[in-house]
């Protein structure tokens, strides 16, 4: 299964047909097609890495919520404990499966009973046979509504689990503000769950701290270090302590990346610069263009500040830019400006998308403080 596009009314404070679309859509030549591109089938390409830019409060958070939302009804049917309301919100979903593409479209509602879970309603799922049609054509031609056995699912399960049939982990958010503390114990349940060798972990550790030779968990509050040769017990909170928050943050997102790449799921990573040295970040965003690694076809999608990381992208069309006024806005920068090669340059970047911090308003703080 692969998603190609989403499509959301009345999400959080975006606009109207707020939309992202997975597909590749400028040129597809061997160079790019190597480093950039994941074939789904014939003439149908998705990216190896999404980057989508903005400056603080442009909504690139949202952004990766609504794709988080959607992979997770992808994944477990269901929608729940979201920080906001799913009332009123319309959905769209296209993926692909086994040579199908298919639509479904669905209401949300408030599950009206403090479970924060999302009632589904008015769903439909349209299916057509991918001919060939690349991404010019994947949405267009002939839909058939799929009709669905009578018998009643719960109003908070989606009618896709009778397309996908078993939950599966399609994809793992890793939110910028995210509990560094849980984070560990989230680590190793995924780590057990997905039957990780726990040696990947040990090759992680001297990327971030050379001073540390091995980590483990002795049970659900407690973790092993031996850290200059010697060992300590630390729980999650004094462990915490012990390190260097970008240690923490580099050790949990390497370790969800190499499970992502191992097993296949895609990495939602927001601010994925925040608390890590920029060569970290680049090597991480490497490891998902090296077809000799990426082998599960995963896809690493984030969220950042730093203009200077989209100079890794041979493309365009994997990069999104937000701009907030009254309503949250996403543009493709190939689909707004073409294949010009000018704007995947950081410094166009930051004069076309306002991604900087606002400069006058940095000097009108000045002037009050020499006051």
């Amino acid at each position: 299964m692969k998603l190609l596009r989403v499509k959301a009314d009345g999400f959080k404070n975006c606009a109207d047909d707020f939309e992202i679309d997975l597909t590749a859509k400028a040129e597809c030549n061997e160079g790019n097609e190597e480093y950039d591109l994941i074939r789904v089938d014939e003439s149908l390409y998705i990216f190896t890495t999404v980057g989508i830019i903005g400056k603080n409060a442009s909504g690139k958070t949202s952004a990766l919520e609504l794709l988080d939302w959607c992979y997770d009804i992808l994944s477990t049917f269901g929608l729940s404990g979201k920080n906001c309301s799913y009332h009123g919100v319309r959905l769209e979903i296209i993926f692909y499966l086994d040579g199908n593409v298919y639509q479904y479209k669905a209401e949300l509602d408030d599950s009206h009973n403090g479970e924060n879970k999302a009632l589904f309603i008015n769903q439909k799922v349209f299916c057509k046979r991918y001919a060939g049609e690349g991404a010019k054509g994947v949405y267009l031609g002939e839909w058939t509504e799929i009709a669905f056995p009578e018998r009643e699912l719960p109003q908070d399960f989606s009618f896709l689990c009778f397309i996908l049939k078993e939950p599966a982990i399609r994809e793992i958010y890793y939110d910028a503000f995210v509990e560094v503390e849980e984070g560990y114990a989230f680590t190793y349940q995924l780590m057990k769950l997905m039957e990780l060798d726990t040696g990947y972990l040990n090759r992680i550790l001297p990327i971030f701290d050379r001073n540390i030779s091995a980590i483990t968990q002795t049970d659900e509050t407690h973790y092993s270090l031996v850290y200059q040769g010697v060992e300590h017990c630390f729980t999650g909170r004094e462990l915490l302590r012990f390190l260097s928050g970008g240690t923490t943050k580099g050790l949990n997102l390497y370790v969800l990346a190499v499970m992502s790449l191992t097993v296949g799921f895609d990495l939602l990573v927001d601010e994925i610069e925040s608390g890590l040295h920029k060569t970290h970040v680049r090597n991480l965003i490497m490891l998902y263009k090296d077809r000799k690694i990426n082998k599960k076809s995963a896809t690493l999608i984030f969220s950042t500040h730093d203009c200077e990381l989209l100079e890794l992208f041979r493309r365009g069309d994997n990069t999104w830019v937000t701009h907030s006024e009254q309503k949250i806005m996403i543009d493709n920068l190939y689909v707004k400006y073409g294949d010009c090669p000018g704007y995947r340059k950081s410094g166009f970047y930051k004069e076309l998308y306002d991604s900087v911090a606002d400069y006058e308003a940095m000097m009108d703080l000045k002037r009050i403080l020499m006051q």
